[in-house]
């Protein structure tokens, strides 16, 4: 019986050293398994907490008890046993500049994506609903990217619902493909269909292709957070067609931004901007389209997320009798994967 306690001893005391093992401030310990380290946080699981996302600030010591791979902004890539202690990185005992790490243990490529649900009613003196639907899905591989968005906004209101009237009936799809050629430059070719009652539009198709320069991906910097950061210039086809048997057709030219920011000091807050501006090769004055949007993500709860969005859309050339520019306000609930 002694001789079976102290196998079983030397057992466990086997997996706590195979372990990986992070010390924090506060003199907690936890032993388990490094999932991903990156933007000053470092993901980690064990069997007493479960997954957890740690804060750099908050650890003393943290030891791996084997290999990690480590990618860096280069995109050029490493492994070996990875430590830490106040702050300090380490690759096999050699110093790790972490400003140069885009991850330790990257996370595996695979689809991922969002649906978003706005709505609201009132009745009384006031008889409205509204609701605004988002969806988006995205993939990364090796050489190549794909990104897709689809919306549809609603509303109508009245002081009756004898009176209601919609105030908003507009669908959109929109998908990207870019190809990577080296680490810094791209090349894309996109589509997006549109149509907004309410503009009197029957339909909007837009497909084009340009090139790409992807100046951040991902990159951490100490202090603020991790941004993305991505300019497009390319030509696109536009065809539109509205409800007075007004039609245009017409080639443009396309220049385009994405900023992504993830704060890191405001735990689970990500914020987005993004510009598309096309104006027509014959008419640049008079006839464009400009699109931007300003938003952020709030996951709060396992794959659960709070989402704000501000969008403004420009048109030069409208049907008669509508206006030229949209602004819309969502604030809504969505679900992540």
């Amino acid at each position: 019986m002694k001789k079976l306690f102290v196998c079983l001893s030397a057992f466990y005391v086997a997996l706590a050293v195979s372990a990986d093992v992070i010390v924090m401030k506060s003199g907690a310990k936890f032993i388990g398994t490094v999932k991903h380290i990156s933007g000053g946080t470092i993901e980690f699981s064990s069997e007493d907490v479960g997954d957890v996302k740690i804060k750099q600030d908050n650890v003393v010591s943290m030891t791996t008890d084997a290999a990690k791979p480590v990618e860096y902004v280069d995109e050029s890539e490493a492994s070996g046993v990875v430590a830490c202690s106040n702050g300090v990185y380490s690759l096999d005992g050699k110093d790790l500049d972490m400003k140069q790490v885009k991850a330790v243990v990257p996370k595996k490529e695979s689809w991922h994506g969002s649906v978003n649900l706005s709505a609201s009613a009132a009745r009384g003196n006031t008889v409205s609903e509204t609701v605004t639907l988002m969806a988006d899905a995205a993939r990364r591989w090796e050489n190549d990217r794909f990104t897709a968005a689809a919306a549809y906004y609603f509303a109508q209101s009245g002081d009756s619902k004898e009176s209601k009237q919609k105030t908003d009936d507009r669908f959109e799809i929109q998908a990207q493909e870019d190809h990577f050629w080296t680490k810094m430059f791209y090349s894309y070719v996109n589509g997006k269909y549109e149509y907004d009652r309410i503009m009197n539009l029957d339909y909007r198709l837009r497909l084009g292709a340009g090139l790409g320069l992807p100046w951040l991906e991902g990159r951490s910097f100490d202090g603020l957070g991790i941004w993305s950061f991505n300019q497009e210039l390319g030509a696109s086809w536009v065809k539109e067609r509205y409800e007075s048997a007004f039609t245009d057709d017409y080639a443009a030219f396309r220049y385009a931004h994405h900023l992504a920011w993830d704060p890191g000091w405001l735990d689970g807050f990500k914020f987005t901007h993004n510009f598309e501006y096309l104006p027509d090769t014959a008419d640049w004055a008079d006839n464009y389209i400009i699109d931007s949007d300003f938003g952020f993500t709030y996951a709060f709860k396992a794959n659960w997320q709070l989402l704000g969005k501000i969008e403004w859309d420009y048109k030069s050339q409208v049907a008669e009798g509508t206006k030229h520019s949209d602004l819309r306000y969502t604030l809504g609930l969505g679900y992540k994967w």
